[in-house]
């Protein structure tokens, strides 16, 4: 599916999302999830219903399992919630890559772009310090230029501040660069910088329709963002 027959001219930089977009890391996150709530001694939820909690970071995805639905408690204690953070973040940082993988011609894409000419970059909203283990043990770490994590900078998506970061230290302009994701916060980000934007629909985006933010173009499957994107010219 595609939202229109659009094909890109004249880019340069592409900036990837990771979680839902690259590759499928629920079964390691519900795993972390569920070590938490063990030890504070809480009921456990399945890895399809955690599912629909993935896609604003850690801290969001620990209180929506301490609250049990994806709206956050209003009474849910501060502190408590904290305690909760750390303990997840250990339980994922010792299992980070265990049983995420990439999703289908994740890799065989990634390959032609950056072959194609253009410079790869991810901008995800995961703690930095999880990024790389999952990029070297799925083999894709030395496609990308740059990588900003959920704490690289003052503010993450959807504010525009990542996308635009990255495109002060190419030295090229907003609209030489395309955002892929799976979720409204990667469209929302493109939309206020602005940029361009691919929104991809099997990733973690609550059910809601990617449409509803009008990225530029919308696709079903990775590899169809070679139809879009033609090699840049004269590439050595």
């Amino acid at each position: 599916m595609a939202q229109r027959n659009v094909v890109f001219q004249g880019k340069s930089d592409i900036l990837f999302d990771l979680d839902g977009t690259l590759v499928d890391s629920v079964p390691d996150l519900a795993s972390a999830v569920n070590v938490m709530l063990t030890q504070l001694e809480r009921e456990h939820f399945s890895e399809e219903i955690i599912r629909s909690w993935v896609g604003n970071g850690a801290k969001t995805l620990v209180e929506r399992a301490l609250s049990g639905q994806r709206d956050i408690a209003s009474d849910l204690d501060a502190d408590y919630a904290a305690k909760a953070l750390a303990i997840f973040l250990d339980a994922y940082q010792q299992h980070a890559c265990v049983d995420t993988v990439l999703y289908p011609n994740v890799k065989k894409t990634l390959a032609e772009l950056k072959q194609g000419g253009y410079q790869l970059h991810i901008v995800t909203n995961k703690p930095l310090v999880f990024v790389a283990p999952i990029l070297e043990n799925l083999g894709i770490d030395s496609y990308f230029k740059h990588v900003l994590g959920a704490d690289s900078l003052a503010e993450k998506k959807p504010h525009p501040m990542p996308l635009l970061h990255i495109a002060n230290e190419q030295k090229v302009s907003l609209e030489s660069c395309v955002m892929v994701g799976d979720s409204h916060n990667d469209v929302l980000a493109a939309n206020a910088a602005p940029m361009d934007s691919v929104g991809l629909t099997y990733g973690y985006n609550y059910g809601e329709n990617i449409g509803l933010h009008q990225p530029t173009a919308i696709f079903d499957h990775f590899e169809q963002l070679l139809d879009i994107l033609p090699p840049v010219k004269n590439v050595s």
